[in-house]
């Protein structure tokens, strides 16, 4: 572990926190990821081998545990991993307010649907089994297409048909959806410039922006 050299609290802290990735794995034990592909799923282009390093390094921080259950690893935060909240919400409203450009290397499609899957509000889908499809028209196959299935409290977010009824269909573009999940677009705006189309039933229609929602971030008051 590097050093800055300094008594300072701030130098100290940054020396356990400002490697590449490191509070975005933070982030994630935060968000209730447990286990290794459930990290790697919210940093995809994180390698196995760094993300082995980077719990390493975080363990010895005492800032994670590892935990054996039924033979299974997983991953806990301790108490000091837990006192990291509030900085990762204030980094991410931060970011969300004042850093709104979106290059194309941040645009993927896989952990779009990973956040959207853990963070959909169930509680507004019917109790029954709901589908609604999502076409990328800027993506190539075969992550263009993707499928949100919700079946009470259970979501599932698939890149291969499920073989299900479908209830609606948002058409829009990567660049767009993400604008609308982080919230520097709502819903009624995309639709309203063209930029994304839900098809289906009307009443369906009408209800996939509750159904969908936004990210926890969406609701940062943005810069006139």
């Amino acid at each position: 572990m590097s050093s800055y050299g300094q008594f300072c609290p701030v130098a100290k802290a940054m020396e356990v926190l400002d490697e590449r990735w490191t509070l975005l794995v933070v982030r994630e034990l935060l968000m209730g990821s447990r286990h290794f592909n459930e990290l790697r799923r919210g940093n995809p282009k994180m390698s196995p081998a760094l993300l082995s390093k980077r719990l390493r390094r975080l363990e010895r921080a005492g800032v994670l545990r590892r935990v054996l259950d039924g033979g299974r690893t997983s991953y806990e935060l301790t108490e000091s991993g837990l006192e990291l909240k509030p900085l990762v919400d204030a980094l991410g409203a931060w970011g969300a307010r004042w850093v709104g450009e979106l290059g194309e290397e941040d645009l993927d499609p896989h952990l779009l649907m990973w956040d959207v899957r853990r963070t959909i509000p169930v509680e507004a889908w019917p109790r029954g089994r709901t589908v609604v499809a999502i076409r990328f028209d800027d993506v190539a196959a075969p992550v263009s297409r993707w499928w949100v299935v919700v079946t009470g409290d259970d979501v599932d977010v698939c890149d291969a048909d499920p073989g299900f009824d479908v209830t609606a269909t948002v058409d829009t573009s990567l660049r767009t959806m993400t604008r609308v999940w982080r919230g520097d677009l709502d819903w009624e705006q995309a639709q309203r410039t063209g930029g994304l189309r839900v098809e289906g039933p009307r009443e369906a229609a009408r209800a996939v922006p509750a159904w969908m929602g936004q990210s926890l971030l969406a609701a940062v008051p943005r810069p006139a």
